[in-house]
């Protein structure tokens, strides 16, 4: 699908609900295409666009919650209103724990509708925004040299530049250099804002911990005696870089 404006699939298997929804949000100005079955959705193109579901809870075969639950499943959660003349409330518990955003009686008033739809789209739209995000961090990451990487590793750790520069085996100097150079690639100024952008990428966790008299990381301060969130490196950020032959040599 080439279209990046949002849409609003419908799925219900009443040909009058069809059409009554889609003339009501077209006419609110949103981009609409309708489907007679889960099954006719997923094998489109749309299964893997943008917008959000009107669902019908009540389909043959394949029914509401199993296509919410297989959309879940496929990493392509979109923000889903169920529509139902027959809803219960266990049924609607179990769709809202699955990640449903409202689940609306038949017949549903048009403001209410158009309202839900709203919200749908921009719970959308910064999910949207958050994977663009994700996908430039990705980037940044991915640019970093092995070396650079390390030395991420170790200023996540909270370790100060002579100690990197001990425990790779290269000059304070040189860490500096790679330590200066990764930031820039990663946009950010701050080991703070460094830390928060690991954290987003899974590179580290913030464990609450309660550690009195230990040294806050440089950019971390706390205050003796509080709780504070120091990072805790989750994974490898990189294989160790074979040590220089000669202190002070930039990798």
């Amino acid at each position: 699908m080439t279209a990046m404006r949002p849409e609003v699939f419908i799925v219900d298997d009443d040909d009058s609900v069809r059409a009554a929804v889609a003339r009501l949000l077209t006419s609110a100005g949103h981009a609409v295409r309708t489907f007679g079955s889960a099954e006719e959705f997923l094998s489109s193109e749309c299964a893997q666009g943008r917008g959000c579901l009107v669902l019908d809870i009540r389909l043959p075969e394949l029914d509401g919650m199993a296509l919410q639950e297989r959309l879940n499943a496929a990493g392509a959660p979109f923000p889903v209103i169920f529509l139902t003349g027959l809803g219960d409330v266990p049924t609607s518990v179990r769709a809202m724990k699955s990640g449903a955003l409202d689940f609306l009686p038949k017949p549903v008033r048009d403001d209410v509708l158009l309202q839900a739809v709203d919200a749908a789209l921009a719970v959308e739209a910064r999910a949207c925004a958050r994977r663009v995000e994700e996908l430039h961090l990705a980037e940044r990451y991915h640019a970093l040299t092995p070396r650079e990487r390390e030395v991420l590793g170790l200023v996540l750790q909270g370790r100060l530049n002579r100690q990197i520069a001990r425990e790779i085996g290269l000059s304070e100097k040189t860490v500096k250099v790679h330590r200066g150079r990764l930031m820039a690639k990663m946009g950010v100024r701050t080991v703070a804002q460094l830390v928060r952008l690991a954290a987003r990428m899974g590179l580290v966790s913030e464990a609450t911990t309660r550690e009195p008299d230990a040294p806050a990381p440089p950019g971390l301060g706390t205050v003796p005696g509080r709780t504070s969130s120091r990072p805790t490196l989750a994974i490898a950020t990189a294989a160790p870089v074979e040590r220089s032959a000669r202190a002070g040599r930039p990798q």
